[in-house]
């Protein structure tokens, strides 16, 4: 139980001694840390229920309050706000708590619950671009926070490995290698183990085949029909269109692993075909779906609803199955086979409506009953400098690992900048850069709303100075040094005690709102409040630093116990940056 926590308790207990509901004890930190440490707003809000006047509300509960040993000072402001200050005892000891706790805090999550994350969404024969970066980053954060609170969780890439792409790319290199076995009928394999197409190839032929399907007729009939046999389990195009899959997840896993971003499974749109047919037969005989100027369609809409939305396509008026189909398929899958409780979809804003159709078919249909959550977490794009998602000068969305390729020099421009590494190998200090340049691009990133758009600007997220990744890296190091100067001269931490100092104090309470962080995170999904948090923190201990000089302590027993308090600080700082994939380098 955190220290927010307690008090949340302590005023719900007195709003509920004078008769109302224990929620308008709600507590929360102080918008004037001048004023308190904490507040509580709940006598305005219980205000109308009570019929009475909220300042009277907030001396009722501030008379049962004031005799808690953990309050300190209480003080009543403006129309009925409650400014609470906490003793020092309790803050040492609800910090005392915390390290104690492997969860630091963190209340833990529903046992049965398993949530399938969508957060990749990549193309087979196609590299990973700029556009994948956020819903990677944000994915994986999301996934490492909810692991933390105790939830099982499932991130899924859902790569796009089915449809007409694939098609066209069999035509492609029917064109260009047309002896292969693959295209012989007759043959009964075994087909070769190694591709006769590399990633390159595959990189250069889909641009080729996506401009041929737009300007030639009897191309795109061509790649219809190798998608039909394709889908049908034609040998030789099955045995083709594997390659394309391994070659391309090959390269895609290998920008992942640089990003550090994992998935568990990595299914996509092939891995529910079988299950589309059947689907779609169920969904027509249930009369949930029905024809429509020669397609079959989910009407999703209700018939009162002011704004409309368009009917779902699950087949097309040429028989083909939509793109919405493999997503309404992919939902079955994840609640019969992966047996999710809920699948949040870490993709771009601008999908929104496509989800908002998915998930209500799902509904209507059956497939996801109401006890599966689903849900569309949207994010911004990453923009250039025009304030425009970032593009190439030849217009096209810059590749991932060329992107990725800038970070190291860029990020030991900044660490000579700083002075820091100088003297270390070359090669511990491209490690170090490395890490440097992943804190830079992350941060950069998850500092930012999901809902938000960002400029992209690698060299101001890569600076040791103000609200970066890598500053936020150099006090997590600071920190370790302090630590391994503090053993090298016999001493060691101590109990945590009542803080004596305004700067120690407001470490300690900062300390004592990580739960609060992660918890907010996990409810709106969103870790950028964990970003900001990690942030305030880190400069909650500079403060700290600067004001109580540790190792120069003549009092023991406060030295050891600031000792204390940095180690805990650093596990918080280190914690807060794992959660949002960021690692932290042994020194700098």
């Amino acid at each position: 139980m955190t220290l927010r926590s307690e008090l949340v308790d302590l005023f719900g207990s007195a709003f509920a001694e004078i008769g109302l509901d224990r929620s308008f004890g709600d507590v929360v930190p102080s918008q004037r840390p001048d004023l308190g440490q904490f507040q509580c707003n709940g006598a305005m809000s219980a205000a109308r229920e009570a019929k009475r006047a909220p300042r009277d509300i907030a001396a009722d509960v501030v008379a049962i309050v004031d005799l808690d040993p953990r309050v300190a000072g209480l003080e009543i402001a403006g129309p009925g706000f409650i400014n609470i200050v906490v003793t020092d005892q309790s803050l040492a000891a609800a910090t005392s708590s915390l390290a104690g706790d492997d969860r630091l805090g963190v209340t833990p999550a529903d046992p049965l619950d398993h949530w399938i994350l969508d957060y990749g969404g990549p193309n087979v024969a196609k590299e990973l671009h700029v556009g994948h970066l956020r819903t990677a980053i944000i994915g994986e954060s999301f996934k490492r926070t909810l692991r933390f609170s105790g939830a099982r969780v499932t991130g899924d890439v859902h790569l796009g490995d089915w449809g007409v792409q694939m098609g066209q790319l069999l035509v492609e290199v029917r064109n260009e290698q047309p002896d292969l076995i693959y295209f012989d009928e007759d043959f009964e394999g075994p087909y070769p183990d190694e591709s006769p197409v590399s990633m390159d190839d595959l990189q250069r032929l889909y641009p080729t085949s996506s401009a041929k399907m737009k300007s030639e007729p009897a191309y795109a009939a061509a790649a219809r029909l190798a998608t039909v046999d394709l889908q049908a389990g034609r040998p030789g195009y099955r045995a083709l269109w594997q390659h394309f899959r391994d070659v391309s997840v090959e390269a895609i896993r290998g920008v992942y692993d640089d990003l550090d971003v994992d998935f568990d499974v990595w299914l996509g749109e092939s891995s529910v075909h079988d299950r589309i047919g059947p689907m779609v037969e169920r969904l027509e005989s249930a009369g949930v779906a029905e024809p429509s100027d020669g397609a079959i369609v989910v009407h999703v809409s209700g018939d009162e609803e002011e704004h409309q939305i368009p009917p779902l396509m699950l087949v097309k008026s040429d028989g083909g199955y939509a793109y919405a189909t493999t997503d309404l398929a992919t939902v079955e899958e994840r609640v019969e086979d992966l047996e999710g409780t809920g699948a949040i979809y870490f993709v771009d804003a601008r999908q929104s409506l496509h989800f908002e159709q998915v998930f209500r078919a799902a509904r209507k249909g059956g497939i996801a009953p109401e006890s599966f959550a689903l849900e569309h977490a949207p994010n911004g794009t990453v923009n250039g400098p025009d304030g425009t998602p970032l593009r190439t000068r030849d217009g096209d969305l810059p590749l991932l690992r060329d992107l990725l390729a800038d970070i190291e020099s860029i990020a030991i421009a900044s660490m000579d900048a700083k002075g820091l590494a100088s003297d270390y190998s070359a090669e511990e200090r491209a490690q170090i850069a490395w890490l440097v340049g992943m804190a830079a691009v992350k941060f950069g990133d998850l500092s930012n709303h999901r809902t938000s758009s960002y400029v992209f600007d690698l060299e101001r997220f890569s600076s040791f100075e103000g609200k970066t990744g890598p500053y936020l890296l150099y006090v997590a190091v600071r920190i370790a040094s302090l630590l391994k100067k503090a053993d090298e001269m016999g001493l060691e931490p101590g109990p945590i005690l009542a803080p004596a100092h305004d700067a120690e104090r407001a470490l300690l309470l900062k300390i004592s709102e990580f739960a609060d962080a992660v918890e907010r995170a996990i409810a709106l999904r969103a870790p950028n409040h964990v970003a900001e948090y990690c942030y305030e923190l880190s400069g909650a201990f500079n403060r700290f630093y600067e004001q109580c000089h540790i190792l120069s302590e003549s009092d023991a027993s406060l030295r050891a116990s600031w000792l204390a308090v940095a180690g805990l600080t650093r596990r918080v700082v280190v914690t807060s940056l794992d959660l949002l994939g960021i690692s932290v380098p042994e020194r700098m």
